[in-house]
């Protein structure tokens, strides 16, 4: 048997994503026989995070500097917004390096059955952030759940008499994918969204 501490520490780190009760006592005893290095590093970057994390009054993307590091990038194409449910998503599309605007998160997405309403989201500092005007494009880059497509298609009506242009991200057949192996859909999507071969 662990000490309480251990035991603590242990059941802190099984409740993070992706880690259970087995992964984290593999972790606990990884920091723990490297507690001089890996164990005080991780503990002074934890500590320096927690000190200085905000969230960003621009687009809600969280950082250590408001605004975050994309906001106040110059280089970033501000004619260009995709709008995001979660910061998580901000980050995946952000490591693909293939989006040169900026973002904004909404912080979930409608849900009649969560009771997630319109109000509850940043769909409000959307709309502010389009009429100050200089965004030609909104890129919706909603999951393609059914409250992902609710969500973008209510934020698209919001839209309609607006002068911006708006996008979506396609959806459909993976890179790789076999059909035999794709739900219908996915492989309705991809029916639906066909194009010509050029």
């Amino acid at each position: 048997m662990a000490s309480q501490e251990i035991e603590t520490l242990t059941a802190a780190l099984a409740r993070l994503p992706g880690l259970g009760p087995r992964s984290a006592r593999r972790a606990v005893l990884w920091l723990i026989k490297r507690r001089e290095s890996s164990l005080v590093q991780l503990l002074e970057a934890l500590d320096a995070v927690r000190e200085t994390l905000v969230e960003c009054s621009v687009c809600g993307n969280v950082d250590t500097r408001d605004p975050c590091g994309i906001c106040a990038d110059p280089r970033r194409d501000q004619r260009s917004l995709c709008v995001v449910e979660e910061v998580a998503d901000l980050w995946a599309l952000d490591r693909a390096h293939l989006f040169t605007g900026r973002y904004h998160v909404l912080g979930g997405r409608l849900s009649a059955l969560d009771g997630v309403r319109p109000e509850d989201l940043a769909i409000d500092s959307l709309l502010a952030r389009i009429e100050e005007g200089g965004i030609d494009e909104i890129l919706l880059a909603m999951n393609a759940t059914l409250e992902g497509q609710t969500t973008a298609h209510y934020i698209a009506e919001k839209l309609e008499n607006r002068p911006v242009r708006i996008t979506q991200l396609a959806h459909g057949l993976p890179v790789g994918g076999e059909l035999d192996y794709l739900d219908e859909g996915t492989l309705a999507q991809a029916i639906r969204a066909r194009r010509p071969v050029t």
